[in-house]
């Protein structure tokens, strides 16, 4: 994926200022900043919630086709292969796990409104199919004992779960990660962060991770880039970054 010199106001506030990031195949990518560096801003530009007023986002599929996806909508983002989690959880509070889950297939469903009503051929065979891409999920991340509770009645670690379930199930091939971690106790970190490395070790998703725990970004990442009012200080690798004298200004700070 490729994000080329893409510039993002609001009004009179300028969020994104030219910036250029690119996210390579078979890699973690941490996007670290202040409060309010332009980092959800970005997510949002490459997941569609946000259209730049300048510059490209492209992303190329598993066939090396490149896709101009600057100006799409969410839906069609999702169905190239680009899924993400929220800062703040976005789930059916009022659904079952199961459902918030099978909510995450809607991209690839494509009987219609009268073969699912009436529930035979074609849709019967693409509901089971879908229903297994799910029972995967539910066991890949340990969720088997919630998923026929309601999402509102979890504690907030396990909603954050059924959230990055919900991600998988569009099947990505890049998986973009705003802040998985905030709020959670020190052993649903852990466990979130082994789910993010299995993601990434065994489903071979190429992930790109917003995140202000520093030992989890310096632990788990292979690329940082360094946001600061909306403009890129520094890209490289953690070790770097760490050592990087405008980034220990502006955001890490001194030991």
């Amino acid at each position: 994926m490729q994000v080329d010199q893409i510039t993002l106001n609001f009004g009179g506030v300028r969020a994104i200022s030219g910036v250029s990031v690119d996210a390579f195949e078979g890699e973690i990518l941490a996007i670290i900043g202040p409060n309010g560096a332009g980092k959800t801003s970005m997510l949002n530009c490459i997941s569609g919630l946000y259209h730049p007023q300048a510059g490209h986002i492209r992303f190329f599929d598993q066939a090396g086709r490149q896709h101009e996806i600057t100006h799409l909508r969410p839906a069609q983002i999702a169905r190239l292969g680009i899924a993400r989690s929220f800062q703040n959880i976005e789930l059916f509070r009022h659904m079952t796990v199961l459902d918030n889950l099978m909510l995450g297939r809607h991209v690839h469903m494509k009987s219609g409104v009268l073969s699912g009503g009436l529930y035979w051929g074609f849709a019967q065979k693409e509901e089971i199919r879908h229903r297994q891409v799910i029972e995967d999920i539910i066991d890949f991340l340990e969720i088997e004992h919630i998923r026929k509770k309601t999402v509102g009645t979890l504690s907030y670690g396990l909603q954050k779960r059924v959230e990055l379930g919900r991600a998988l199930a569009v099947e990505p091939t890049i998986l973009l990660l705003d802040e998985p971690m905030a709020g959670m106790n020190i052993e649903e970190k852990e466990d979130m962060a082994r789910f993010i490395l299995d993601i990434y070790e065994r489903r071979g998703v190429t992930i790109v991770l917003i995140e202000h725990d520093m030992g989890l970004v310096m632990d788990i990442s292979d690329r940082v880039v360094v946001l600061d009012f909306g403009r890129v200080i520094a890209d490289g690798p953690p070790e770097d970054i760490k050592r990087d004298e405008k980034v220990i200004q502006a955001y890490l700070g001194e030991a």
